[in-house]
């Protein structure tokens, strides 16, 4: 489908294309880049309310500023499609998120405007002070630095952390609060309260506006100035709001709410503020999915709703011909009711995911069991471990990716206290469009050199609910990390009686010769439909679902390299440092010989496409597994783990 920009829109490459329009024509801009951005992503997908609603934000600040001299930096970058279309990428925004097109997120080598490469939350304060502090030392007192960060962003901790040194550090930086009330899911915690409070405290909004004008109107003098005005217009907020200080008591200057529609209001006060220098937060209330009414509705389901008729809402889906394999994040969540029901020590945590990692049905259910903490993975495992002292069985689900963020409350406040929390890693693995800022490649090797950690990884569902059963149990004492990925598993009849395991037990498939191949989680899947192939060409490999790389279940293995000297492994994680390294550091242990090739994420950054397309690039799908046994049949192979 061909679809072509609006009259103005199409003359615009770059924003000094922009900046020759006349500030009346702002306002068609808006509507005809929004236009183009329901076109786009209706048909090739992607997400969709976040852009939509910094359409005004994002024209303003590319007309207002010289960018990329002046430097942009956004949160995230969900929200960042239209400064994508605006900054040379109209031409190519069809490729968005495809396997070898454009990132969906802001990225430094794809363009010069794409200041700070993001995807997850509450980096952009820091970065821009960063950029900004750099700036001062080099004597660029011109330069503006912005960040544009949303509401559910500055409940981490480190968008406090990047304030509080904004307050002291006297450089040139200008954070934007994006204020929607909403993340992916509707936002949560005090912060929210407070933003709110000051949006629509009526009171405090006419009596600030009142002031300015009555002072514009004053013959006040010469020595009335600007500071003494600002002095002024703080005590009058501390009359109305107790609460109105928080971001000026960091020694920021604080600008607003101003209506993040209204672009020729934000024009005004961007060019204003280009004016003041030093620290200074602008607070911007914007609506998500602004200008489609389904999305400002209904704006979690909008976030990234797939290819839809941007006409009738309808959203297109598959239409299955028999029962189909459950999303493993629902397997969990369902698995976590039932649960809950059988011990009333069971608990759900999630950072701002319940949605993504479906605890959202616990939380409808038991909320006084299942809690959304914000965009706080840190807050997430101590408050975890904190719960696990008093007797509760906690499950903390956080993405793979984000559990990065999160490691020192693992080590220090989980594994070394050795409290039985369950963290579950969803987004295990490659995990598609959203590309190597999201992908849950590193936690098999984080994780496996902790003290104390158990860790697993199902084939199947049957396999995640045993593994979740097993770890509630009054008799597992230790932490348990469970893996599994994206999208979903294999079994639509999934919901069996559960049946505990024996944690560090591993299981043979299949028998063969030839071979063996050792799998680990969801990627067993590939190796049953590898073996399918292989046995067309009279090979019969065997297959071992080792399900736990630690502990590792000594006596299978044993059996495994006892009887075969070609072993290939499989998983969905680094090949440095994760299971195939597990199983290298066993042979070594126990002076095995055997030749052994090691699939699986390559050390070099995936970036996006769809998952089995980059299966396939990393050469474990079930084609790249059959292709290396055949290989090591074919030839003596010498152990590689490239």
């Amino acid at each position: 489908m061909d679809i072509t920009a609006g009259q103005l829109l199409s003359q615009i490459e770059y924003p000094s294309d922009l900046r020759k329009l006349s500030r009346e024509q702002l306002h068609q801009v808006c509507d005809e880049l929004r236009q183009f951005i329901i076109d786009q992503v209706s048909v090739h997908g992607g997400h969709f309310a976040a852009s939509l609603g910094v359409v005004e934000l994002t024209v303003a600040l590319h007309y207002v500023f010289n960018t990329p001299y002046d430097q942009l930096v956004w949160d995230v970058g969900h929200q960042a499609y239209g400064h994508k279309i605006l900054t040379g990428r109209k031409s190519v925004f069809h490729t968005n998120r495809k396997y070898g097109g454009i990132s969906g997120f802001p990225k430094r080598s794809e363009s010069d405007y794409d200041t700070f490469g993001v995807g997850h939350s509450s980096t952009s304060i820091s970065a821009a002070l960063g950029m900004a502090m750099a700036s001062k030392y080099k004597g660029e007192h011109d330069r503006q630095h912005i960040a544009v960060i949303g509401d559910g962003s500055m409940t981490a901790g480190m968008a406090f952390e990047a304030l509080n040194h904004a307050g002291v550090a006297n450089a040139n930086v200008l954070i934007i609060l994006n204020d929607n009330c909403m993340s992916i899911d509707p936002n949560v915690g005090a912060l929210k309260e407070y933003l709110t409070d000051i949006t629509t405290s009526h009171t405090y909004n006419k009596l600030r506006d009142d002031v300015w004008n009555m002072l514009g109107k004053l013959p006040v003098g010469k020595k009335f100035t600007r500071d003494m005005a600002s002095k002024f217009e703080a005590s009058i907020k501390g009359l109305v709001s107790k609460s109105s200080n928080l971001f000026e008591s960091l020694n920021m200057r604080y600008f607003g709410p101003i209506d993040g529609h209204n672009i020729s209001k934000l024009a005004d006060t961007l060019q204003d503020l280009k004016d003041i220098p030093g620290p200074k937060l602008l607070h911007v209330v914007t609506t998500k999915g602004k200008g489609y009414s389904l999305a400002e509705k209904d704006q979690t389901k909008w976030h990234a709703p797939g290819l839809f008729d941007k006409i009738t809402g309808e959203i297109f889906k598959k239409i299955p011909e028999g029962p189909q394999p459950p999303k493993y994040r629902d397997v969990f969540g369902l698995t976590m009711i039932e649960l809950a029901e059988q011990n009333d020590k069971v608990m759900g945590i999630t950072p701002a995911m319940p949605s993504g990692s479906s605890l959202k049905f616990m939380m409808e259910k038991m909320p006084d069991r299942a809690f959304d903490v914000g965009i706080c993975e840190q807050h997430a495992v101590t408050l975890s471990a904190g719960l696990a002292t008093q007797g509760m069985r906690v499950f903390c689900n956080i993405y793979s990716s984000f559990m990065q963020r999160a490691y020192d409350q693992v080590v220090h406040d989980v594994a070394i206290q050795n409290l039985p929390v369950v963290l579950c890693l969803d987004r295990a693995g490659l995990v598609g469009e959203d590309g190597a800022t999201h992908h849950g490649a590193y936690d098999i090797g984080f994780m496996r050199c902790i003290p104390n950690l158990v860790i697993c990884s199902p084939m199947n569902e049957e396999e995640l609910r045993n593994m979740m059963y097993t770890a509630q149990l009054p008799e597992q004492e230790s932490p348990v990390v469970i893996r599994y990925p994206r999208g979903e598993g294999v079994m639509p009849d999934w919901r069996k009686p559960f049946t505990r395991m024996q944690f560090g037990k591993g299981r043979k498939i299949r028998d063969g010769r030839d071979v063996a191949i050792l799998s680990f989680g969801h990627p067993g899947n590939f190796v049953t439909e590898a073996c399918r192939q292989l046995m067309n060409d009279g090979l019969e490999p065997a297959h071992y679902d080792i399900r736990f790389v630690k502990p590792l279940d000594k006596e299978l293995l044993h059996e495994v390299f006892s009887r075969f000297d070609k072993v290939i492994t499989v998983e969905d994680g680094a090949v440095r440092g994760g299971f195939g390294s597990a199983i290298l550091e066993f042979m070594s242990e126990y002076n095995y010989k055997a030749d052994v090739k090691i699939l699986g994420i390559p050390d070099h950054l995936v970036e996006h496409g769809k998952p089995a397309e980059l299966h396939r690039e990393c050469g474990y799908d079930a084609a790249g597994i059959a292709s290396a046994v055949r290989e090591m049949m074919s030839s003596q192979v010498t152990v590689s783990n490239a």
